[in-house]
């Protein structure tokens, strides 16, 4: 496996994402803690909206940009569309499907167009850019996830994790 795949769904720079997600209940995805403004189940249905839209751009679908930063994050009607362990399966299966596009070196160098925000020019970056910025956005968002887990005292996760 390379190093971008690694990052992808491995062990690259922290415990895996399966290992991340491994043994939270939905009760914990969902529970809202002080002065905190999302939950677990926010957080991954985030990170699986724009590992879609990244895995749209990729395929040359070019999805919009959210018109607002809130249009990323989930609705009260997305928390009754998908369940915990369906939003999990999706994410997971997404980054399966980026971590396979990175053994193909050709497609990697790619340029495709990116839309940006309303206002301001699309972008165009190669394949392995957009994967990369998928990567340092899901290490953000899994970083606060773990960070969640620790303050619901549901960490270290079943198959262990990184407590450094």
């Amino acid at each position: 496996m390379n190093e971008l795949a690694r990052a992808l769904i491995g062990d690259s720079y922290a415990a895996p994402p399966k290992n991340i997600l491994e043994g939270l209940s939905s009760t914990l995805a969902h529970r809202e803690l002080a002065d905190v403004p999302h939950t677990v189940y926010e957080e991954l249905w985030h990170m699986a909206f724009w590992q879609d839209v990244t895995l749209d751009w990729i395929s040359g679908v070019e999805t919009q940009f959210p018109a607002t930063p809130n249009n990323g994050f989930p609705g009260r009607v997305d928390f009754e569309r998908e369940t915990w362990d369906e939003l999990c399966l999706r994410f997971l299966e997404g980054s399966e499907n980026a971590a396979k596009i990175t053994e193909d070196s050709e497609k990697l160098e790619q340029m495709i167009r990116c839309p940006s925000r309303p206002g301001a020019p699309d972008r165009w970056m190669s394949v392995r850019e957009q994967l990369e910025s998928l990567v340092a956005h899901n290490g953000y968002h899994l970083g606060r996830i773990v960070l969640l887990r620790q303050l619901m005292k549901a960490w270290p996760p079943p198959s262990g994790g990184f407590n450094w």
